[in-house]
């Protein structure tokens, strides 16, 4: 008798049941797959990446004594999809099983699912062993807030807390210390990178004309690729960064592309590494290490992994499909050109830009507040900025990119993600990063040739919005402040964000 397992290609999660001893009846399959390069452009890193971790944790399952069935791109270039190369490895093996973790996308999930019904013989789907909270989490917690979703978990796992259930600290959450802006002479630590040779996936990708964006050195893969490098860029972190995480978490500058962000995204979205692994692993740390670190920079460090990550998976597969095709501000501009190039006039949208398709990783705030937050004011349409984004970063499958995108970065959901919408003027740019000094448009200026285009833009996104956003709490005072200024003044910003708005593609 044999069972076909299936592993896909974010399921190399080592510590899963099934790879606890070998079965000679266990036959697992894992490939690369043409749907898989082609549902979105990628950037050529992520490719290159997840093949190669995959490749690496099927020669670790056979090596553990496991059968494995493993497809490379040449070996299910004939099929047509996911669904084609199963049934016919069923047929081949003479399978009397199939089996298969739950998928963490969407689309795969309904593929697996439409073909699981077609097949005549027992199947079985299993958990990944990988999140913290179920599937169905949303409908499990009392609140649907971030916030008062990542107490939950706390207590939860007891991360944090005192011997009476209470947060370490006083608070829950140290926000409001970790928004420093990198000092200008800051010495910056340098990044931990691999250099994984790859070139043999490239060439296959040249082969079959795998369309991709960004650039990749397939000599020198600087990305993790097996757990062991996972764990080596987890402990990087915590002894060289997480001193001063949580205070620059959110700083920007053209002098550095991974500050102290751990990188451990594309680590954990693959299971390579488990969250709680990591958590703990801070949590020790910080413990044995308290005249170097504060409690600020571990406690923003886990909330962005027990809370935010867990959080945005519950609302994902609470609201799919539908929150797919949100557009609550009903945004229809293109997503300019310079998303695809970096080449633009304003420094900071190059730098995330480039660094993004230099190193197919940009941080949380570059993200939320510079590419993310001008395609908000300017109106690009939801579903194009979800493509991009997508497609370029090294940690992007849909589950936390869409919530994060959609949701939190565009207000597309209506206020699912956010309480309001995640947008600003140059001012924060300039408070955060060190980008406006070298730009050609001057923060300080609101109006005319020259301004910063966040300025008008800021306001014209507040003002074609007011049916929509006046009445909510949170934006009332911005709105008191746009009402204060002179019409004449409100007159010339509203021309100026027009005018801009009419040459987008040529900022």
């Amino acid at each position: 008798m044999t069972q076909v397992r299936l592993i896909l290609g974010d399921q190399l999660n080592a510590s899963h049941s099934w790879f606890q001893s070998p079965d000679d009846d266990v036959l697992f399959v894992m490939a690369e797959l043409p749907q898989e390069t082609a549902y979105v452009v990628h950037h050529r890193q992520k490719v290159l990446a997840f093949f190669a971790a995959m490749r690496r944790f099927a020669s670790a399952l056979e090596r553990a004594g496991h059968r494995v069935r493993y497809f490379t791109l040449d070996d299910s270039a004939a099929c047509a999809d996911l669904p084609e190369l199963l049934r016919r490895v069923l047929n081949e093996t003479s399978a009397e099983a199939f089996a298969y973790q739950w998928p963490d996308e969407y689309r795969l999930d309904q593929q697996l699912a439409d073909f699981a019904r077609t097949l005549d013989l027992p199947v079985s789907v299993v958990d990944t062993e990988h999140f913290l909270t179920a599937r169905d989490a949303w409908e499990h917690y009392s609140t649907h807030r971030m916030e008062y979703f990542y107490r939950a978990l706390r207590r939860e796992y007891r991360v944090l807390l005192d011997d009476d259930g209470k947060p370490l600290g006083g608070q829950w959450n140290f926000d409001a210390d970790n928004r420093a802006r990198l000092p200008r002479d800051a010495a910056l630590p340098e990044p931990l990178v691999f250099a994984t040779d790859v070139t043999d996936i490239d060439q296959m990708l040249d082969r079959h004309e795998v369309q991709t964006l960004g650039v990749a050195d397939p000599s020198a893969l600087l990305w993790p690729v097996n757990r062991a490098q996972s764990r080596e860029l987890l402990q990087y972190f915590l002894t060289h960064l997480l001193p001063a995480f949580g205070r620059y978490q959110d700083a920007m500058t053209p002098d550095g592309w991974s500050l102290y962000h751990s990188r451990l995204s594309f680590s954990l979205n693959t299971k390579m590494l488990h969250p709680l692994e990591v958590i703990r692993a801070a949590e020790a740390h910080w413990q044995a290490n308290q005249a170097q670190i504060t409690l600020a920079q571990v406690e923003g460090f886990i909330r962005q992994i027990l809370g935010w990550r867990e959080y945005v998976r519950a609302l994902y597969w609470h609201h799919m499909p539908d929150y797919r095709q949100r557009n609550h501000l009903s945004a229809q501009r293109p997503l300019p050109d310079y998303y695809w190039t970096g080449k633009t006039d304003m420094a900071c949208m190059a730098h995330a830009i480039g660094q993004s398709l230099e190193y197919a990783y940009a941080h949380h705030i570059q993200r939320l507040m510079v590419t993310g937050n001008f395609a908000l004011l300017a109106g690009v349409h939801p579903d194009a900025l979800d493509y991009w984004y997508l497609g370029i970063y090294i940690d992007a499958i849909e589950w936390v990119e869409l919530p994060n995108t959609r949701g939190m970065s565009q207000y597309a959901d209506g206020g699912l993600m956010g309480s309001k919408p995640y947008a600003a003027s140059g001012q924060y740019i300039n408070k955060m990063s060190h980008y406006c000094k070298t730009c050609a448009y001057d923060v300080k200026a609101k109006t005319g040739e020259g301004s910063c285009p966040f300025n008008s833009l800021y306001w014209h996104f507040l003002s074609r919005h007011r049916d929509r956003l006046g009445d909510n709490p949170r934006m009332k005072l911005v709105y008191a402040n746009w009402d204060r200024q002179a019409p004449a003044q409100r007159k010339d910003v509203l021309a100026t964000a027009e005018a801009y708005l009419a040459r987008l593609n040529t900022l």
